[in-house]
């Protein structure tokens, strides 16, 4: 849901723009970058385009395709790295996140995830990049190797800028700290999930008494403002608004809300799911989406690489 929200809908609506031309991958070589599973991994590649189409993405107006088929992206990445030195990327903050976080999983692919980001970006000649404001470091490097790599080999690439600015909505986490993200068990739900799943996920975000300052609860943060942001994201400002009075009055029943308030997310998500089922059972159709997308991307991606090739003397 978060990523639907926070993401797929912005997506959505530079896809249905005339202004733009859209490409949008399922980066798995970045996947690889920290600990996975490889199973899930080789099930989740497929499983994100079929998410894509169900949402709305359609292969006729953008370019959908996995990263890894298009090994471009490597041998880019490579080349790029020629002109970027060990001290910048260990400067990053986004790296040493990670380090800190997993100490066993510093390794030279985790170093060198924004090089591949600037592949994935300077290969289409992609000159907006929709990312949070989290991305821009990341993006700054892409603008410091197009700089290096246009003066040190007389080469004509973009810099890349953040935008445009996704309007999409902010979805809390149902821990009650942060943002909602499959990378933090607990802390999300899935598109795909049944009603009775998504009770049980809700039931578990944190609550108090149920009565008491609504302005302090929200200034605070923790789950009963996840519980009130999320009514207001499901159902609008009024029945939102309609919680708030019964918190600072006769107070509100968690158990009623909760109940309610995942009805309702499935009720929203339920066109999705039964689209999906659809899109799931065409194994042609998805076979031919993401195949016909990685050529469209490889062709693009094949011209770039040649030109910064030949101007770097590895081709003639």
């Amino acid at each position: 849901m978060g990523n639907y929200y926070g993401a797929v809908k912005g997506m959505l609506e530079l896809q249905d723009n005339e202004e733009y031309e859209t490409l949008y991958m399922v980066a798995d070589a970045h996947t690889i970058t920290t600990p996975y599973g490889v199973e899930e991994l080789r099930k989740d590649r497929r499983e994100i385009i079929i998410d894509y189409l169900a949402a709305g993405l359609d292969p006729k107006k953008s370019i959908l395709f996995i990263q890894s088929d298009v090994s471009e992206h490597f041998e880019m990445a490579f080349l790029l790295s020629s002109v970027v030195s060990i001290a910048r990327m260990n400067h990053l903050p986004t790296y040493k996140d990670k380090v800190k976080g997993n100490p066993k999983g510093n390794t030279m692919a985790l170093l060198n995830y924004p090089v591949l980001m600037a592949a994935d970006i300077l290969l289409y000649g992609a000159d907006l990049v929709p990312v949070g404001i989290d991305q821009e470091p990341h993006l700054e490097v892409a603008r410091e190797v197009v700089r290096k790599m246009n003066q040190k080999f007389g080469l004509s690439l973009v810099e890349p800028k953040r935008g445009p600015i996704n309007k999409g909505e902010y979805v809390p986490s149902l821990s009650g700290e942060g943002k909602m993200s499959k990378s933090m068990e607990g802390s999300y739900i899935n598109l795909r999930d049944d009603l009775e799943t998504i009770k049980r996920r809700l039931s578990k975000v944190p609550t108090d008494s149920g009565k008491g300052r609504i302005k302090e609860i929200m200034e605070k943060g923790g789950g009963v403002k996840t519980l009130i942001d999320l009514v207001e994201l499901i159902s609008g400002k009024e029945k939102a608004k309609e919680y708030v009075r019964k918190y600072e009055g006769e107070g509100i029943r968690y158990g009623e809300m909760k109940e309610e308030l995942a009805e309702a997310i499935y009720k929203e998500l339920k066109p999705f799911q039964e689209k999906r089922a659809e899109i799931e059972k065409d194994k042609d159709f998805v076979d031919r989406v993401i195949r016909e997308g990685s050529e469209k991307a490889k062709k693009i991606a094949r011209e770039t690489l040649s030109e910064v090739k030949k101007k770097m003397g590895l081709e003639n």
